[in-house]
């Protein structure tokens, strides 16, 4: 969810609340859908439409339940739902206002953050961190695929989108694999597309691993986040056509500003499900 910018704020602050028609699509009761979630989609439509802005202060707890003839425990409901799928915030003594929704990062496509945030209409920027060569030792070494002891490019950037903080990247790059890399500055460069244009890498696959987990002191000062705040991690291995170890990479993300987004193909669900009729 981005912040809303200070003269912005004090504007829609000011603004009556978005009110809901009476004239309201009715609410399925005799379907599977639980009623709150359908309240939630219906004001994620108008927020989707344009009708409900971000800014927009959004009708109160009581007067959504009196206009979808719910309990104010169902209204309550769709409003939290709003929040935590990144549509809504509040602010203590004034209400649950419109935001805007979190960038989602698809877990299925191999895409670089730059390409990412501008594909979504926003501007990617980076701030380098640390950018320096050391040896690999046992563990890096054979995620690369190198011998103990290679020179390996360690690349730390501070991700932004908007000038706002995203996330914290580690990067792992072998210079046997990619001579001459470190001479780039990737404060200003995409790594994915130096790699494609410069080194005519093709990347097949990545295995990644995604966990929560308290952000350290110092990412918690670089994403202007409370100390100890769960961030999304997530670890990727990336794997050439060739076979070859590209890099690794250690990404932390903001939770409150970025979720991830899995797609499972029916075909997935088949082969798991047999995996496990046959164990």
């Amino acid at each position: 969810m981005m912040p809303l910018a200070g003269a912005e704020t004090s504007e829609r602050v000011s603004r009556r609340p978005s009110q809901i028609a009476t004239t309201e699509r009715p609410l399925d009761r005799k379907g599977f859908v639980p009623l709150y979630f359908q309240i939630q989609c219906a004001l994620v439509e108008k927020i989707q439409s344009g009708e409900l802005r971000e800014g927009d202060l959004l009708t109160s707890e009581w007067q959504l339940a009196r206009d979808y003839h719910v309990s104010r425990v169902t209204a309550r409901e769709a409003l939290h739902g709003l929040k935590t799928s990144g549509y809504a915030s509040s602010l203590r003594g004034r209400g649950t206002f419109v935001a805007k929704p979190k960038p989602e990062k698809p877990l299925t496509q191999l895409r670089g953050f730059t390409e990412e945030i501008a594909e979504r209409g926003m501007v990617p920027a980076s701030r380098l961190l640390e950018q320096r060569i050391i040896d690999a030792q046992v563990e890096l070494a054979e995620s690369l695929g190198v011998q103990v002891g290679t020179p390996v490019m360690i690349l730390r950037r501070l991700r932004l989108a908007d000038g706002v903080p995203m996330a914290v990247e580690k990067t792992y790059i072998s210079l046997s694999h990619f001579p001459g890399i470190e001479q780039i500055n990737f404060g200003e460069q995409s790594l994915y597309q130096t790699l494609r244009e410069q080194f005519s890498v093709h990347i097949a696959w990545a295995a990644e691993t995604i966990e929560i987990l308290p952000a350290t002191r110092e990412e918690s000062k670089l994403l202007k986040i409370p100390a100890k705040t769960g961030v999304l991690s997530i670890s990727r291995n990336t794997i050439s056509e060739d076979r070859v170890p590209i890099e690794i990479t250690v990404s932390r993300y903001r939770a409150d500003r970025y979720r991830a987004q899995i797609y499972i193909p029916a075909t997935a669900i088949r082969v798991g499900a047999a995996i496990y009729r046959e164990g």
